[in-house]
C-alpha cells in the first residue's frame, strides 16, 4: 500500500465498499428467504448476489492495492461470508425449536396478536 491513490481510485473504492454492504445483505436476506420458501429460484438469485458481493470485494482490494497479508485477510472474509449465514440459519431454527430444516411462516392472526396490548 506504498502507491498513492488517485482521487478516480478513492471513488471507486467507494463505491466498490457500498457495493460490499449491499451485495452481502442481499445475499444473507435471498438465501433466508430461498430457505423458507423453498425457492431455488431466490437460492440461485442469492449465490448470484454472493458472486457480485465477491466482484465488489475484488475490486475494493484491487483499487486501494491491498497485497500480501490483505490477501488472507480477504479469503477469510469470503469464506466467512459464504458460511456465516449458512450457519445463522441452522442456528436460528435450532433456537426456535422448529422441526426440519424450514420453520413454518408466521400467520396473519399471529401477527396481528403480537400488536395488540389489552
Amino acid at each position: 500500500m506504498t502507491e498513492s491513490v488517485e482521487a478516480q481510485q478513492i471513488m471507486l473504492a467507494a463505491m466498490a465498499g457500498a457495493m460490499v454492504v449491499v451485495f452481502g445483505a442481499i445475499h444473507a436476506f435471498l438465501l433466508a428467504w430461498a430457505k423458507l420458501r423453498g425457492s431455488r429460484k431466490h437460492l440461485r438469485l442469492s449465490w448470484a448476489a454472493y458472486a457480485c458481493f465477491m466482484l465488489a470485494v475484488v475490486v475494493l482490494a484491487w483499487t486501494l492495492h491491498f497485497s500480501g497479508f490483505w490477501f488472507i485477510v480477504i479469503f477469510i472474509m469470503l469464506v466467512g461470508y459464504l458460511l456465516a449465514p449458512h450457519g445463522i440459519w441452522h442456528l436460528s431454527v435450532a433456537t426456535h425449536g422448529h422441526d426440519g430444516d424450514t420453520p413454518a411462516l408466521p400467520s396473519k392472526a399471529e401477527f396481528k396478536g403480537g400488536l395488540d396490548h389489552d
